[in-house]
């Protein structure tokens, strides 16, 4: 899973863009990146060796999105996943997510042109997350990210300031989940369309909890900087454990049980 990826190269908010809070991480990158284009050697370097690849993107324009996932899957971008939602950048580039209308238009366009797969990220900053989800479906999203970051801030007592240069930045981590995770459970009761849950997944037990609650799959960021790049391994085997205890063959049946107890 790439970060971000926009039209044009960014240089993203100033430091200090990161800071560990009680739970979790604060970020206000301000979505730094190369550019869609100047990301494009690296992505097929990646597919040269067999590397899967979900390429994240944002942009101003319908018109934007649609070249970017023009470019995005003639590079060989397995996926795409469309960041309408981040909540540091204020009502800069593809900030789109509390907007229904925007919503399906702009998934609409991308799936018009895109290769592969696109799934739409959300916002958990909005008030009616599942009205928004509807309109990713109808727009002919093929799956469903819930959720980016929640919008929060720190304050340092003895400076008597915020401590992000942005004064707010994006809330990540284990502080993030159960909001997360109510996201999905409501997600799941409207839409048919598979879900990827996301917020303060750290171990097994956060994952399985993420797919009773209808997620198809979870995606680990906060994660790494708690427990490394083995993280993935460990939630992968204490997954396969649980399946095994619990007399399950497989995912698939325990997504959405908690619905049906």
């Amino acid at each position: 899973m790439t970060k971000s990826l926009g039209p044009a190269a960014r240089p993203g908010h100033i430091n200090p863009t990161v800071v560990e809070v009680e739970g979790g991480f604060l970020n206000a990158m301000g979505l730094p990146n190369p550019g869609v284009e100047g990301y494009l050697e690296e992505l097929r370097e990646l597919k040269h060796w067999g590397v899967p690849v979900v390429a994240s993107f944002f942009a101003s324009t319908v018109e934007e999105f649609q070249s970017g996932a023009k470019a995005l899957c003639g590079a060989g971008a397995d996926a795409l996943e469309l960041n309408l939602s981040c909540p540091n950048v204020g009502g800069e580039p593809g900030m789109c997510a509390a907007d229904v209308i925007s919503v399906e238009r702009v998934t609409a366009a991308v799936k018009q042109v895109a290769k592969s797969p696109v799934f739409v990220k959300l916002s958990p900053n909005v008030t009616d997350i599942v009205g928004i989800a509807v309109a990713a479906e109808n727009g002919g999203a093929d799956a469903i990210t819930a959720v980016n970051t929640l919008k929060a801030m720190v304050i340092d007592a003895d400076f008597r300031r915020p401590v992000l240069a942005n004064v707010t930045g994006g809330l990540s981590g284990p502080a993030l989940k159960p909001v997360a995770l109510r996201c999905v459970w409501e997600i799941a009761e409207a839409v048919k369309v598979p879900i990827i849950g996301c917020g303060g997944v750290s171990n097994w037990r956060d994952a399985v909890e993420y797919m009773l609650a209808g997620a198809t799959a979870v995606e680990i960021g906060t994660g790494v900087m708690y427990e490394g790049l083995e993280v993935y391994g460990k939630v992968n085997e204490g997954i396969a454990g649980y399946l095994r205890e619990n007399g399950f063959g497989s995912v698939k049946e325990i997504v959405g049980l908690a619905h049906r107890k």
